[in-house]
């Protein structure tokens, strides 16, 4: 994985990225959404969501696949994610570094009163 600029994760790439590959087959823009504020707290707009993963379906980070058409979505479809090869990397690329650098801290650095 390299450190180019277009393979980088900001946080929301990087939560939203998290995001699908724990929905698994669930995750699409609604689920995700609500899964984010969920565990974080943060309102989320969906139509940041939705930007993400346009996103990171150019950077190959996730495919998507158009799922049934249901009555309580007055026939509408949903977009469904699923995470790459590529995007696991990106990931483990994401937080082996940070608890590389983490992990660097120096001990006494924790040693508060």
């Amino acid at each position: 994985m390299g450190s180019t600029k277009g393979n980088h994760l900001g946080e929301f790439e990087e939560l939203t990225l998290l995001t699908v590959g724990a929905l698994f087959d669930e995750a699409y823009g609604v689920a995700i959404l609500d899964e984010i504020a969920a565990k974080t707290g943060r309102k989320v707009n969906i139509s940041a969501v939705h930007e993400v993963l346009k996103r990171l379906e150019k950077k190959g980070f996730v495919n998507s696949r158009m799922g049934g058409a249901t009555n309580e979505r007055g026939g509408r479809r949903k977009r469904f994610f699923t995470l790459t090869l590529e995007g696991k990397q990106a990931l483990d690329h994401s937080i082996g570094l940070r608890n590389e650098l983490y992990n660097s801290i120096p001990k006494l650095t924790f040693n508060f009163v």
